[in-house]
């Protein structure tokens, strides 16, 4: 048995929905622009930028979502969540769905959007924005074997009953399959791993006291008050 000088930290899990059981989780891969903000905004031809948040920053989208310290501008951006049940290196996109995807949710991708404005002033890292605690709610994890594999559902988000966000998963501009592939070629990814698969127009600021509700049919609904 191996002797840890420090007890080894809990593993970070999310509930499985109507079931019992957890799914464990590895890392989240954030995605960053996937949706058009404008009309007529040209497609891509690239692949989009990524980055990461801890698995820590996982916590369920229930009850209050504390309002972090070191920001005037707390933003919220509803995303599909996709969890990762087997890994891989250099996946085929026409094997994604299939081999490699567990399940969905719907998530919130917190963001401190001041400093990541200053962040990108001076070319300096995103992870102050980020990667804070609970900066990322998610929903239970719903199995692919349940829902499916979403591509053509409403993804929405309100804030104290008016709607702020909303879109359809087939407005992707870059596919799960092909996201996971573009994921697997820099990283070896694990089972565990959440991609969170960037957010439709109409992000914004929260303020202490607001209730923020989100769903996508069929995956899962929130609803969460910021904390002061």
């Amino acid at each position: 048995m191996t002797d840890f000088v420090l007890p080894p930290p809990a593993q970070p899990w999310l509930p499985v929905a109507e079931s019992s059981a957890r799914f464990p989780l590895a890392r989240v891969f954030c995605i960053g622009r996937n949706y058009r903000w404008q009309p007529g905004e040209p497609a891509p031809t690239e692949m989009p930028a990524w980055f990461m948040k801890p698995a820590t920053a996982v916590v369920p989208a229930v009850g209050a979502l504390p309002y972090p310290l070191g920001t005037a501008s707390f933003c919220h951006e509803v995303e599909l969540v996709v969890a990762i049940g087997r890994g891989g290196h250099d996946i085929d996109p026409a094997r994604v769905e299939a081999e490699h995807v567990w399940g969905y949710a719907v998530g919130l991708d917190m963001t401190r959007r001041d400093l990541q404005l200053a962040a990108k002033q001076v070319g300096g890292p995103w992870e102050p924005a980020k990667a804070f605690d609970a900066s990322a709610p998610c929903t239970p994890i719903v199995p692919a074997s349940v829902c499916g594999h979403p591509r053509e559902r409403t993804i929405r988000l309100a804030v104290n009953g008016v709607e702020r966000q909303r879109g359809d998963l087939s407005g992707l501009l870059w596919s799960v399959p092909e996201l996971v592939a573009m994921l697997s070629r820099s990283v070896t990814l694990l089972p565990g791993d959440l991609v969170f698969t960037g957010t439709p127009a109409g992000v914004a600021a929260l303020e202490p006291g607001d209730t923020v509700t989100a769903s996508i049919p069929g995956i899962g609904d929130l609803a969460m008050t910021v904390g002061h």
